[in-house]
């Protein structure tokens, strides 16, 4: 029997049947495929394992220091928001009193307007004028300021004219009588003030 030569027996076959036994090449992409995944995990394992070197290696004093500074770092965002929160009360609290005063004026506001009739007409004994001294400061304690002069310049945004009327000595729109006086709170105006104008004739 003659000896079997590989060489020869491909060379016999059809093209055909030799492309069909050209296989091994997508076993040879697929063995790289899984070689490239292993050495992703082994670099993903020597990352780690680097890590919890890094880890071991701090001495004692070192993991010390590294936990100080964690808890710094969460005791200054603890701070901080401390800081917001209180700065947001302060603000409501502010307002709320600032509505509680306007709530107060505003319902001693016809009273008030009778204390300065009579305060005008000069019917007001000693005894009335102490009572409506206290009640002024009181308001002013709060912040409350009366305003609302005979002689001082219109003020749209301060003053309500109720009558405007001609004046040959004016040279420009001045309050010449006061109706009733003005209340504000900084520069919130709680009440405008009613006034007659004196106007410039045309």
């Amino acid at each position: 029997m003659s000896e079997f030569n590989k060489d020869d027996y491909l060379s016999d076959l059809p093209e055909e049947e030799l492309e069909d036994q050209d296989v091994p090449e997508q076993e040879t992409s697929s063995d790289d495929d899984q070689d490239a995944k292993s050495e992703e995990l082994q670099e993903s394992d020597k990352q780690d394992a680097e890590f919890e070197n890094e880890e071991d290696a701090l001495t004692p004093l070192g993991k010390a220091k590294k936990e100080a500074a964690e808890y710094l770092e969460a005791l200054q965002r603890e701070r901080a928001e401390f800081i917001n929160f209180r700065s947001r009360s302060a603000k409501e609290q502010a307002r709320f009193r600032e509505h509680g005063i306007i709530d107060v004026l505003t319902a001693l506001l016809p009273a008030l307007d009778d204390i300065d009739r009579i305060r005008e007409h000069g019917e007001m004994d000693d005894s009335f004028k102490a009572v409506a001294v206290k009640i002024d400061k009181a308001f002013e304690k709060f912040g409350v300021e009366k305003f609302g002069e005979k002689g001082e310049e219109f003020d749209p945004t301060k003053h309500d004219a109720i009558l405007h009327k001609p004046d040959e000595e004016a040279t420009t729109e001045v309050v010449d009588t006061v109706v009733e006086a003005g209340y504000r709170i900084g520069d919130r105006v709680i009440r405008a003030a009613r006034v007659v104008v004196a106007s410039p004739q045309k």
